[in-house]
């Protein structure tokens, strides 16, 4: 099992930047389709971002232009640039794979104040 640690939440200002990262356990990270999601209280888990092990990105469109997705396969890390937030963006951040999900990590909170 692959052990995930998100990091980099904050609060922060609308327009403002943040950078994410997640940490992973193990070295199957480097196979896998990687994604951001983002979650809100009483609404399901939302797909944000995603890359693939050669580097392909998909977004969702409201983050389109604004978010960037990277990925250090060697660092086993995941990676969200965040810019010109927005209230909406408010959300608890977390990483997984594409599919079959391994299990959760704790999330980082984003808060962006308008």
């Amino acid at each position: 099992q692959v052990q995930l640690v998100e990091s980099g939440g904050g609060l922060v200002q609308s327009g403002g930047s943040l950078r994410l990262s997640c940490a992973a356990s193990s070295g199957l990270f480097i196979v896998e389709t990687m994604v951001w999601y983002r979650q809100t209280p009483g609404k399901p888990r939302e797909l944000v971002a995603s890359i693939t092990l050669g580097g392909a990105t998909k977004y969702t469109d409201s983050v389109k232009g604004r978010f960037t997705i990277s990925r250090d396969n060697p660092k086993k890390t995941l990676y969200l640039q965040m810019d010109t937030l927005k209230p909406e963006d408010t959300a608890i951040y977390y990483c997984n794979r594409e599919s079959r999900q391994w299990s959760w990590g704790p999330g980082t909170q984003v808060t962006v104040s308008s």
